[in-house]
């Protein structure tokens, strides 16, 4: 029973605006795994509507420069947006939380040598380094997450480290220390379930980052190409259509900002929370 409570205890622990920004990810979410299911026309329908038109029954978010039906569009395109932007920000945040703990419980030279060559990729600009990147070895699929996953594993390893570096003096850790326990048990059973709470902030942080960077990537034609389009593409296609106000363009816009915002209220709320830190009694 206590487990089935705990939801609804953290649901009532977020704020209003946490709630609402949990309802919108989790909307987004939704689509991404089930909107291709619930779209009114398939990605291969060129569409017989009219070019740029207006919120009709038929398009309830209007059409596209060929008439296709942007609902359909932007269902598709969530797959790419946030399936993308999700896969990258898991393996950003697992890489840099792993090099971190290994930085802190290993020998003095390796958190050294790891130490400045996340110093050297913070220095470089992460957008125009994404840039480069995608300009040198293309644009498909697995390298646009490699690119995000390249561009932000420094800031969560800059992180993680700085949580892990002062979570390795405690008591409890030297403690196991003295036990004998291996550098990888104290690692995992001793530092890591204390760093949960604000990694999985950053984690958040991180998705949004790369929802954005992803996008515009999009935006200047170095995302995903057709005939596959994120919420990026569908805007940079039909930016004809902004000076009229085009729910082409509007549209795709709005479903960024929506997930952005619902995120990043999401985030701050759980930022507000105590930490749900695992702290052990010491030997």
């Amino acid at each position: 029973m206590n487990t089935l409570l705990l939801p609804w205890r953290f649901l009532q622990s977020l704020s209003w605006s946490g709630r609402l920004g949990l309802l919108v990810s989790l909307f987004w979410l939704l689509m991404a795994l089930f909107g291709t299911a619930l779209a009114p026309h398939s990605i291969d329908d060129i569409g017989g509507g009219p070019l740029m038109g207006g919120l009709t029954p038929e398009n309830l978010l209007g059409t596209d420069y060929l008439g296709r039906d942007m609902l359909s569009r932007i269902l598709y395109g969530a797959k790419f947006s946030i399936g993308l932007a999700l896969s990258a920000a898991l393996l950003a945040s697992l890489v840099g939380t792993l090099l971190a703990l290994l930085a802190a419980v290993t020998g003095r030279w390796l958190e050294e040598l790891l130490g400045r060559i996340n110093d050297a990729l913070l220095v470089l600009p992460g957008k125009v380094l994404s840039l480069m990147i995608v300009a040198v070895f293309g644009s498909s699929l697995p390298m646009l997450v490699l690119t995000a996953v390249f561009t932000y594993w420094p800031g969560a390893f800059r992180i993680a480290f700085a949580m892990a570096s002062s979570l390795r003096s405690m008591d409890y850790v030297r403690a196991s220390r003295l036990r004998g326990e291996s550098r990888w048990y104290i690692a995992i059973h001793d530092i890591l379930p204390n760093m949960v709470h604000p990694m999985l902030t950053d984690f958040g942080l991180r998705f949004v980052y790369i929802v954005l960077l992803l996008s515009g990537l999009s935006f200047l034609g170095l995302g995903v190409q057709p005939p596959y389009a994120d919420w990026g593409t569908l805007v940079r296609e039909n930016m004809q259509g902004l000076l009229d106000g085009s729910p082409a363009v509007l549209m795709p816009a709005l479903a960024i900002a929506s997930l952005t915002i619902g995120a990043n209220l999401f985030i701050d709320s759980l930022q507000a929370m105590r930490p749900m830190t695992l702290v052990k009694e010491g030997a």
